[in-house]
C-alpha cells in the first residue's frame, strides 16, 4: 500500500518502533531489523508463516508485531475481550511446531471455543469468570498447525445477533466505518483482520456469525460443513453452529480448513471426505458450473439494491468465467424454517444457561442477561420434547428440500446480507424487544438456511458501495462441497482481486 503523506508515515514508523520495543526482551541480542508493519500487512498468513519456516523472520517479531498493532488500534475498534500475550510469549519460547502456520498470529473467538486456564465469555456477564478447565480439539490442532494463540475477540451474548455489541465489553466497531457494525456474532475476529492486527482469525457460525461480519469488513468467510470441524470435546449449544474462519486471502482459509477438519473421538456427524486437500483446490479452476441466482430470501423481505447489485454483478462475473447462471427461487417455507429454528436455538440458550446454573450454584437473574437474550431465554424454557422434535423435523425436511434443489444447480449465488453494515445500536442486544425484531429481521435473511441445511457456504467479498462500504456476495455448495467452493473462490480471488482494498484512515496505519 502507498502512504503519501507524513502523518502516515509517522505512525507507520512509530508502530514498527514500537514493536521493536516490545520484542526486545524475546529477541535477545539479535541485531536484524524487525519487519515493519507495512510489510507484516502485505502477506497473509501462509506467507508469515513461509517466511518463518525459512528462518527470514522469526515467530517472536511476528507476534510483537501483532501486539503492537493490537494496542494501537484497540482503542479505536474494540476488538479484544482477552489478552494472551504473555501466554503467547511463553509459548514461543517454548518453541512453535513447525507446520502450516507456524508462527503465525491467531485469536480465538470468545465464543464456543475453550482454551485451558483462560476464560471464555460468550460475551456474556453470568460467564465473565468462567475460566475453561479443558481445551477444544480444534484449537489443540490450531497450536499444532503452529498458530500462536495470542487473545480472543468479542462477541454478543451468546452469538445471539448479526453484530458484536455488548453490555461486558461494549461496541465493536467497523474499521470501514467507525459508526457501523463490524457484524457478527464473529465481529471482533472480523475487525481485527480487517485493521491489520492480523492476517486470519478464528470464527464460529450459527445462523451467519461467520459470513456475517466478512461481508460487513470486506473479508472471505467460510462456513464449513456441518460435521467437517470437531466442536469437542463438549459440544456447541446448538446442532447449527460450526466454526472456521475469516480471512484476507482464500488460501489461508482452506489451508486451515485443511489442518482442523477430520472426525474427533466420539463425532457421529461427519462430513465427506474430500477428493483432495482444499488449499490444492483453491489453484484448480471449476469445469463449468450450474448457479443459481437468488434474490429473494426466504424472509421475503426487502432487500437494499446495493446488495442486489452486488449479487447481480458477481453473477455476471461468473457468467465470464464460463459458468451458466440462472434465477432460482427457494423452495423453503418462511414461518415452519423460522418457527423450527428459533426453537432449536432457544433450547441451546436454556441449555447453557442452565449448565452455567449448576457451575455457579445460582439461578441466572434479569441482572445476568441482556434483555433481548433474557426474553429468549424465559420463552423458550416453555419448549417441549415433542416440540423440539417437530423443529427438528422441519430442519430436516429444508435440508432434503434444498438438496433436491442442488440437483440441477452446483451452487447458489446470493446477496450475504440484505443491507451494507448498519449503524451501530440497531441490533443491540441491550434494547426493546419491539425494536430489535424490526432490525433484525434481514440480518441473518440469507445466511441461516445454510446453518439448518448444513450446507457449505461462503461470503465473498467482490463489490463495495458508494460509500465505501464492503457487501458480500454469498455462494452455498452441496452439503460435503467444500472443495468446489474453493475452486470458485480461488478463480473469483484471482479475476476480481480484493486483498489490497484496506480500510480507509479512521484506523491508524
Amino acid at each position: 500500500m502507498t502512504h503519501s503523506s507524513a502523518r502516515r508515515e509517522l505512525i507507520r514508523n512509530g508502530l514498527a518502533l514500537a514493536a521493536v520495543a516490545l520484542a526486545a526482551p524475546a529477541l535477545g541480542s539479535s541485531t536484524r531489523p524487525v519487519m515493519s508493519f507495512e510489510e507484516y500487512r502485505g502477506y497473509d498468513a501462509l506467507g508469515l508463516a513461509g517466511l518463518v519456516n525459512d528462518g527470514a523472520v522469526t515467530a517472536a517479531e511476528l507476534l510483537e508485531l501483532a501486539i503492537a498493532r493490537t494496542a494501537a488500534v484497540q482503542p479505536v475498534i474494540n476488538c479484544i475481550a482477552e489478552d494472551l500475550s504473555d501466554l503467547a510469549r511463553r509459548s514461543v519460547s517454548a518453541g512453535i511446531p513447525r507446520g502450516p502456520f507456524s508462527g503465525v498470529p491467531f485469536l480465538l473467538k470468545d465464543l464456543g471455543m475453550a482454551l485451558k486456564g483462560t476464560v471464555t465469555t460468550g460475551g456474556s456477564r453470568f460467564f465473565r469468570d468462567a475460566v475453561m478447565d479443558y481445551t477444544s480439539t480444534v484449537v489443540t490442532r490450531y497450536e499444532q498447525a503452529g498458530l500462536v494463540i495470542f487473545g480472543k475477540t468479542t462477541s454478543p451474548e451468546f452469538g445471539g445477533t448479526g453484530t458484536t455489541e455488548s453490555v461486558l465489553f461494549g461496541d465493536t466497531r467497523n474499521p470501514w466505518d467507525l459508526n457501523r457494525s463490524a457484524g457478527g456474532s464473529s465481529g471482533g475476529s472480523a475487525a481485527a483482520v480487517a485493521a491489520g492486527i492480523l492476517p486470519l482469525a478464528n470464527g464460529t457460525d450459527g445462523g451467519g456469525s461467520i459470513r456475517i461480519p466478512a461481508s460487513c469488513c470486506g473479508l472471505f468467510g467460510m462456513k464449513p460443513s456441518r460435521g467437517r470441524v470437531p466442536s469437542g470435546p463438549r459440544e456447541l449449544s446448538s446442532v447449527m453452529s460450526v466454526i472456521h474462519a475469516l480471512s484476507r486471502s482464500v488460501r489461508d482459509s482452506a489451508a486451515l480448513l485443511d489442518t482442523s477438519s477430520g472426525p474427533e473421538p466420539g463425532q457421529t456427524t461427519i462430513a465427506p471426505q474430500a477428493a483432495r486437500s482444499y488449499l490444492a483446490s483453491v489453484s484448480i479452476a471449476p469445469q463449468p458450473l450450474r448457479i443459481g441466482l437468488v434474490t429473494t430470501p426466504i424472509t421475503r423481505s426487502p432487500v437494499d439494491p446495493e446488495c442486489i447489485l452486488a449479487a447481480t454483478n458477481a453473477a455476471k462475473l461468473c457468467e465470464r468465467l464460463g459458468h451458466r447462471v440462472e434465477p432460482v427461487e427457494l423452495p423453503i417455507d418462511p414461518r415452519e424454517f423460522f418457527a423450527s429454528t428459533r426453537i432449536i436455538m432457544g433450547t441451546g440458550t436454556v441449555m447453557r444457561v442452565s449448565g452455567r446454573e449448576q457451575q455457579l450454584g445460582r439461578k441466572v437473574t434479569e441482572n445476568d442477561l441482556e434483555p433481548i437474550i433474557w426474553q429468549r431465554y424465559q420463552s423458550s424454557r416453555a419448549y417441549t420434547a415433542e416440540q423440539l422434535s417437530a423443529a427438528e423435523r422441519a430442519v430436516e425436511r429444508a435440508a432434503r428440500q434444498m438438496a433436491l434443489l442442488q440437483r440441477d444447480f452446483d451452487v447458489l449465488l446470493s446477496p450475504t446480507l440484505a443491507s451494507p453494515p448498519v449503524a451501530l445500536g440497531k441490533l443491540s442486544l441491550n434494547q426493546d424487544n419491539a425494536a430489535y425484531e424490526k432490525e433484525a429481521i434481514n440480518i441473518s435473511a440469507f445466511t441461516m438456511l445454510y446453518n439448518a441445511t448444513g450446507q457449505p457456504a461462503m461470503s465473498v467479498p467482490l463489490h463495495w458501495s458508494p460509500q465505501g462500504l464492503p457487501v458480500g456476495v454469498m455462494f452455498a455448495g452441496r452439503y460435503g462441497e467444500e472443495g468446489l467452493l474453493y475452486q470458485l473462490a480461488g478463480q473469483l480471488e484471482q479475476a476480481s482481486p480484493w486483498f489490497d482494498k484496506l480500510p480507509p484512515e479512521q484506523v491508524p496505519l
